[in-house]
């Protein structure tokens, strides 16, 4: 997918530092949108509170107000995050310099973008939605950029790895941080609902049958396997499940994204109009 050219802040020796919730929000707003919509990109101030709020692809869910947003690139251009572009009339347009201030490569900011947006994931989520931005054909291409990320200390994992792996950025404040690591650690609560990447079922779908349901494993497993065979089999299939999913649930944020970017050319053409 077609990318933003590449632009250096006037001070590039910047580097990265904790964010608030905010300002890890906004930050990945733009450069989601400079890879998925770069028609519309650099931003307005409107379009970047609409980016923020919007219901797709968000987690936690936020109600910014465009005060808030304004706050925000104000930080994030003290930093040499963020910077303002000249030449769009009256209304001011903003882009994002996170290549140098994070200093990382195409594939390796779109894995940060989805952490930026939506947090803690495991790594089978974290590809399926980070596809949309830019090719990651499946498990074993994603693995190289998070240990790309992780020497450079923008990644951290929040589980063992293995199975249902969970990562999660290093921009939290130090506080934050410290609470999301408690939560997983000893196979507490939240782990154990991530365990083997499992996903709650959409609301009106029945849960998927238990892992040593005898209905799906002759479907699976080889005549005269053991039960330990089947139980692998099992675990594979149903990963490979899972990643589809995810998959097709990054293509459905991506339509989502197509309505979104509708609005905000509306909305981008008003205020050029001085509506």
């Amino acid at each position: 997918m077609t990318t933003e050219p590449s632009a250096s802040p006037p001070a590039s020796e910047h580097r990265w530092r904790p964010l608030g919730a905010i300002d890890r929000r906004v930050a990945g707003v733009l450069a989601e949108k400079a890879k998925t919509t770069p028609d519309i990109y650099p931003m307005s101030l409107n379009a970047v509170c609409t980016g923020c709020n919007q219901k797709s692809n968000r987690a936690p869910l936020m109600q910014l107000e465009t005060s808030d947003v304004e706050e925000s690139l104000d930080r994030l251009r003290a930093l040499g995050a963020v910077g303002l572009v000249e030449g769009y009339g009256r209304v001011a347009k903003y882009r994002h310099y996170l290549y140098e201030w994070l200093g990382v490569d195409k594939v390796e900011l779109a894995v940060m973008t989805e952490l930026l947006l939506r947090g803690d994931q495991t790594v089978g989520e974290l590809r399926g939605r980070a596809a949309r931005m830019e090719p990651i054909a499946d498990l074993a291409a994603l693995q190289p950029v998070l240990d790309s990320l992780k020497a450079k200390g923008l990644v951290v994992s929040l589980t063992p790895e293995g199975r249902g792996h969970v990562v999660t950025h290093a921009l939290y404040q130090p506080r934050e941080l410290e609470t999301l690591q408690a939560k997983y650690q000893g196979g507490g609560p939240v782990a154990a609902a991530r365990e083997e990447d499992r996903e709650a079922p959409p609301p009106g779908r029945a849960a998927p049958p238990p892992m040593g349901a005898k209905l799906s494993a002759p479907a699976i497993a080889p005549a005269g396997a053991s039960d330990a065979g089947i139980a692998a089999a099992l675990r594979q299939a149903l990963a490979d499940l899972r990643q589809q999913f995810a998959q097709l649930r990054g293509d459905l944020d991506e339509l989502r994204d197509g309505q979104q970017r509708l609005a905000e050319e509306v909305r981008t053409l008003r205020d050029a109009l001085g509506g």
